[in-house]
């Protein structure tokens, strides 16, 4: 008896840290998006000082540190995030938020050092397929970028973001045919065949795919999890999209709403919202109120409870 509950003690002590780790994240991703690089920092040194696992995390923490202007923090966390499996050299190079570092001695050294940790490890990857998906992340993550920056400056009812937002769609539509060949060529190729960034990409694109196109391939993703070829984090978001795109009520709480009348944005229609977060842990995403706090949202599952039917209704329109 003492055995069975020292396990559980000792995994409810490591789920707690994993959540305070995300939580930590969370809040630093959302001061960064406001531009509060320093109490970013503050939030990313705090995170990493339970664990330096995510290579994406430290890399996301440098451009913070970077646009801050604390080049030795910033350097010290882009060495963390080679270690960790951060490949895409190309990324780093052309990633403004890193701009002020250029011009330091240790920038050419980091490159250099980068491009020949990657040659090494991707000896045997399928560079011509690693080099098409890589491509496509940088079309797929930049007009994000640009419309997210937007929507901040202009707002959502802007003609710059009306305009933007078509661009968008335009490059969605070419993206999504070059994805889909891929995967009815290759099916959903894991990250030990072209890396981490190039894998996520075949997510990235498909959920911002329309529902049929969703429906198809959402099976594949489901099997690939299985196999360790995607994350099932990034599955929880395509099955929330999925759910709500066939009506239903997502599950995981990653989609989010606007309402025209109110501008703010509001958690669509969610199943069980009293355990939510039991099953975003489930699958490796922090508690639902960090996540929603980057739009603005101040998570209650008893008033969200009250407030269904409204949002249910609001969502159909």
């Amino acid at each position: 008896m003492k055995a069975t509950l020292t396990t559980i003690l000792l995994f409810l002590f490591t789920l707690s840290f994993s959540q305070n780790y995300k939580t930590l994240v969370g809040e630093a991703d959302a001061l960064y998006k406001n531009k509060e690089y320093k109490k970013s920092v503050e939030k990313y040194t705090a995170a990493f000082s339970i664990e330096q696992k995510s290579a994406e995390d430290l890399y996301n923490a440098a451009c913070s540190a970077a646009l801050l202007g604390n080049k030795k923090v910033a350097f010290q966390w882009l060495q963390l995030a080679l270690d960790r499996g951060w490949s895409n050299v190309n990324h780093l190079t052309t990633d403004t938020d890193l701009k002020s570092l250029h011009n330091d001695k240790k920038w050419q050294i980091l490159v250099n050092d980068m491009q020949k940790i990657v040659d090494a490890r991707e000896a045997n990857y399928d560079k011509a397929l690693q080099a098409r998906l890589l491509a496509l992340f940088e079309e797929d993550q930049t007009i994000r970028k640009e419309f997210i920056k937007a929507q901040k400056e202009y707002g959502n009812q802007s003609k710059i973001v009306d305009s933007l937002g078509k661009v968008m769609m335009h490059k969605d539509s070419i993206n999504l045919g070059k994805v889909t060949d891929i995967l009815d060529k290759y099916g959903w190729v894991g990250a030990d065949k072209v890396g981490g960034q190039a894998n996520q990409t075949l997510f990235l694109v498909i959920q911002h795919a329309d529902l049929q196109t969703q429906q198809k391939y959402l099976p594949m993703m489901r099997e690939a999890v299985k196999n360790n070829n995607a994350s099932s984090s990034a599955l929880a978001l395509l099955e929330d999209r999925v759910a709500l795109g066939e009506g239903k009520k997502q599950i995981y709480g990653s989609q989010i709403g606007y309402d025209n009348n109110t501008n703010t944005e509001y958690v669509l229609p969610l199943e069980d919202p009293d355990n939510v977060d039991t099953r975003r842990a489930s699958v490796g995403l922090g508690p639902l109120a960090d996540y929603v706090k980057r739009w603005n949202i101040i998570w209650n599952a008893e008033e969200y409870k009250k407030q269904l039917p409204e949002i249910e209704a609001k969502s159909k329109k």
